[in-house]
């Protein structure tokens, strides 16, 4: 994928004399130190990223990690002390006042934690503001801020004030006004965190259903591990300034960078952060209609299963077959098909962890792994469902 913003080298230190503290950060001192020392604070210290093109990308750390600098930093609210930020290839950080606007009118858009949104304004206002302030025609900004509150799942709430709504229903609102502006970027400073368990558990799905849409260039900031690993494609860890790991979560799960990071992550719900492609086995023996049992029987007897699943020509699955029922319905004459057990406990790519594991548990048979057109990609059995939460 083509990097859609390139962060190279980028400091934010806070404070009269900036360069003083710089000596000091390389030495390893702490924050607080460099703050006695010189009376510069660190904000983020040579931070060096690419984000791809439609990717979901969480920065996350404790509070006081540099997450919320960094990216206030990428639409220029934050102006790098040292470094450079690409975008499409151009150096935002070098923009002059009026690119510098152009940028943030058309080509960013920022969704904050606690909503923003105007009390005196309706759903359908607030929507609207960013394009009322391009000067797009009334006509034309109704149109747009209706679809996207359709996007959001908002559709008929337009007349409503922000007092009449719930918290997660104003974060929707705040992220259609985002989505007006059709952003190529969108940045999401803790959005969700305001919010109640269920509420943002409902969001994070909401956005990820969002985002499988409109394929947005997203960053996203957060404090909570799960969160992170749940909707992020790849995950930046920072601490005291510094971006200590980036990778997917499942490489940072398996190859933590150091015993900070084995720390952050060591009482992450892994059930609600690996999917069935994570765990599965691609299965080492398949049987297709047109064979007959005694195709069957030796798969099973040279594989040293006890069952093997059923596809068509095309991959796509039909059943499974179990080894008993093929012994016997070929002493009885029957064909492949008179035996196939259709009704088979199945799952897709995508689906958690911790939504497989209620199938695993009460399914005689392995749970077949499928993709949205039913083709068979692989098996979990119930070792491997326990396997991936130790």
């Amino acid at each position: 994928m083509d990097a859609k913003l390139s962060l190279q080298n980028v400091s934010k230190i806070f404070g009269s004399r900036p360069k003083k503290a710089v000596p000091y950060i390389k030495e390893g001192l702490s924050k607080e130190e460099i703050l006695e020392k010189t009376g510069n604070t660190v904000g983020v210290y040579d931070a060096s990223v690419d984000i791809n093109e439609g990717e979901l990308f969480v920065i996350m750390g404790l509070s006081g990690s540099g997450k919320s600098t960094l990216i206030r930093c990428l639409n220029m609210l934050n102006n790098p002390t040292y470094g450079s930020i690409y975008v499409d290839g151009e150096d935002i950080v070098q923009y002059k006042k009026d690119q510098l606007k152009d940028f943030r009118q058309n080509k960013i858009a920022m969704v904050f934690q606690h909503f923003g949104l105007f009390s005196h304004r309706t759903v359908l206002g607030n929507v609207e503001y960013g394009l009322e302030i391009r000067g797009v025609s009334q006509e034309e900004r109704q149109d747009i801020a209706l679809k996207n509150l359709e996007v959001v799942g908002l559709k008929g709430w337009e007349d409503k004030y922000p007092d009449e709504l719930s918290g997660g229903m104003q974060q929707r609102v705040g992220l259609a006004r985002a989505l007006a502006n059709d952003p190529d970027i969108l940045l999401m400073d803790e959005p969700f965190s305001a919010l109640d368990p269920l509420i943002r558990r409902e969001m994070q799905l909401e956005l990820l259903d969002i985002q499988e849409r409109l394929q947005k260039t997203i960053i996203f900031i957060t404090h909570d591990v799960n969160e992170a690993f749940k909707i992020g494609d790849r995950v930046a860890v920072m601490k005291d300034g510094r971006i200590v790991q980036t990778g997917s979560p499942e490489e940072i799960l398996e190859e933590p960078a150091d015993d900070y990071i084995s720390e952050f992550i060591k009482d992450i719900d892994r059930s609600k952060i690996l999917q069935a492609e994570n765990i599965m086995t691609r299965p080492n023996a398949l049987v297709s209609l047109k064979d007959g049992l005694n195709v069957a029987i030796k798969e099973m007897e040279t594989n040293g299963i006890s069952s093997v699943f059923v596809v068509d020509r095309k991959r796509s699955l039909q059943g499974i077959v179990t080894i008993d029922d093929a012994i016997k319905g070929r002493q009885n004459g029957q064909s492949l098909e008179d035996i196939l057990i259709r009704d088979v406990e199945q799952v897709q790519l995508v689906d958690y962890v911790q939504d497989i594991i209620p199938k695993a548990a009460e399914t005689k048979y392995p749970l077949a792994v499928v993709d949205e057109e039913n083709r068979l990609e692989g098996i979990i059995l119930r070792v491997h469902v326990l396997t991936s939460l130790s």
